[in-house]
């Protein structure tokens, strides 16, 4: 017996880009739409967004794919959200107006503010609760970087005017047309106040930093319905679909990739890259840079996982592009590759706003090290390329220490996963083997399973595994010495990298 027809739209609200993908039962994509979002960079450090140019982009990528359903729009079931992480967004709670620009979380505006909390000794109490680190990163910091600069914006929180959220929820307040302030697990996981124990905002630290509670979204479940989203009905008054499925966007790959299994690793290579394991019940506790998270949490069940954060992945592909200017479309990087697989001896060092795990070292900026008068742009570009691989391998290497384990194989998605080059290269210096699924947006397709189960499209995840197809492998051929010597080059590129400040 053939099942009904049935469609899901899939929100992915990226830190470049707006995009939504309608899928069918079979994880097929129908349809998609993208539309890029603005970055300003007024200062150094500095990385903000326009909150309603987000929802903006966001309406109008829903309206493309709206057009080109036709009428098959009617089985589209549910809507899944998932969405770049950290981000900080406080608006007007009566006119949903947004108070100041979205801070994107590669933003380093408030690493003053998170030098003092360190220097003042919170950096145990934050690790202990909330699994992170004290960090510009998180959200945290940032509300507290807006509340410091605009004391007005805090006295209006504390009248019960404000309200905060990641850009899940701001989406959602915007879709339900107030009616919602709601923030699954997973995106309260980040923000630095959600203690991942209890599950619940911890009022110890909403105290410590003086947080009004109110500004707080409700935390629900990353599967369930919600409400409808109301706000379509002035595209189509036909529209009366479910908002399904939170979840943050590595969260969301994580699932997407479908590692359900305590030991399953994914990396996205994204604008940043996001190694995460899923470590099933347990929380695990990291010494070596890694944080501990929040996975998911559906069907009463919370599943945890250990994640290492590089903040330039992909984005050191766009600073080729946009600007170095020594290539004119992303994909250009392969070209590179092909006239020449060497970096000559050259290696990259893309801190251009710090470095994440195992570092977390805030005031490195990026550097370039073995130049000669034989190196090329080729050399250059694929030195940039390889950095992401061992950036990767920087997270891998603290992976395996802090959960015991060996890892064999890795999943991988995102933009640059479909540069070959690269995802030869990472096999190679993880010396482990890279399965590459036949659809890389598996970020819109996690969201887009959470809400299908959320509305019986899928039985359970055995189905969704069935789903879930494997496009290439991609198997180790660098010598043992060969890797080793090259890896020990990038370390010692790092510790220059890091002695080196203005």
């Amino acid at each position: 017996m053939n099942k009904e027809k049935s469609y899901i739209l899939a929100i992915d609200q990226g830190t470049t880009s707006s995009r939504v993908i309608v899928f069918d039962e079979n994880a097929n994509v129908v349809t998609s739409s993208q539309l890029e979002v603005g970055i300003f960079c007024t200062h150094s450090g500095w990385v903000e967004q326009n909150p309603e140019e987000i929802l903006e982009t966001v309406y109008e990528c829903i309206k493309m794919v709206l057009r080109t359903l036709g009428d098959e729009k009617k089985f589209i079931k549910a809507i899944g959200i998932t969405n770049q992480r950290e981000t900080t967004i406080l608006w007007d709670k009566n006119t949903m107006k947004p108070l100041y620009h979205a801070i994107v979380w590669q933003s380093r505006q408030s690493q003053d503010i998170c030098e003092r909390w360190i220097n003042n000794g919170y950096e145990e109490i934050i690790s202990k609760k909330t699994g992170l680190k004290i960090n510009p990163y998180f959200s945290l910091s940032k509300i507290a970087w807006i509340f410091e600069q605009y004391p007005e914006i805090k006295e209006k929180a504390k009248r019960n005017e404000v309200l905060f959220g990641t850009v899940d929820s701001y989406l959602v307040y915007s879709l339900t047309k107030g009616k919602c302030h709601i923030t699954d697990y997973t995106n309260a996981s980040r923000t630095m106040l959600f203690n991942i124990h209890q599950l619940e905002w911890d009022k110890e630290l909403l105290s410590l930093f003086d947080i009004p509670v109110s500004i707080l979204p409700n935390v629900v479940s990353s599967s369930e319905i919600y409400e409808e989203a109301t706000a379509l009905n002035e595209i189509d008054s036909s529209l009366h679909i479910p908002i399904a499925s939170m979840i943050g966007d590595q969260q969301s790959s994580l699932f997407g990739q479908c590692c359900f299994t305590k030991g399953d690793v994914k990396n996205t290579y994204g604008t940043g890259c996001f190694m995460l394991m899923n470590t099933g019940k347990e929380i695990v506790s990291s010494s070596d840079g890694l944080l501990t998270t929040i996975a998911w949490n559906y069907n009463g069940k919370t599943t945890y996982a250990l994640e290492g954060s590089v903040f330039v992945g992909g984005s050191a592909v766009q600073w080729l592009r946009d600007g170095m200017k020594l290539i004119e479309k992303s994909k250009d990087v392969e070209k590179s590759s092909d006239i020449t697989k060497d970096t000559n001896g050259v290696y990259v060092v893309p801190a251009f706003v710090g470095l994440g795990t195992p570092y977390w070292d805030n005031d490195a900026r990026g550097a370039v090290f073995g130049l000669t008068r034989f190196s090329t742009k080729e050399h250059f570009i694929n030195a940039t390329v390889e950095s992401i691989a061992y950036q990767s391998k920087d997270v891998m290497e603290c992976m395996k220490k802090s959960a015991n384990t060996n890892i064999s194989s890795l999943m991988v998605d995102g933009g640059a996963s479909s540069n070959n080059y690269l995802m030869q290269f990472q096999s190679d210096i993880l010396d482990c083997k890279i399965m590459r699924p036949e659809c890389v947006e598996t970020t819109a397709m996690g969201a887009m399973f959470l809400a299908g189960l959320a509305t019986n499209v899928f039985k359970n995840e055995e189905e969704l595994k069935r789903l879930h197809r494997i496009n290439q492998i991609f198997l180790p051929t660098m010598t043992k010495e060969e890797r080793n010597n090259k890896y020990k080059g990038w370390k010692k590129a790092v510790e220059a990298t890091r002695i080196f400040k203005l």
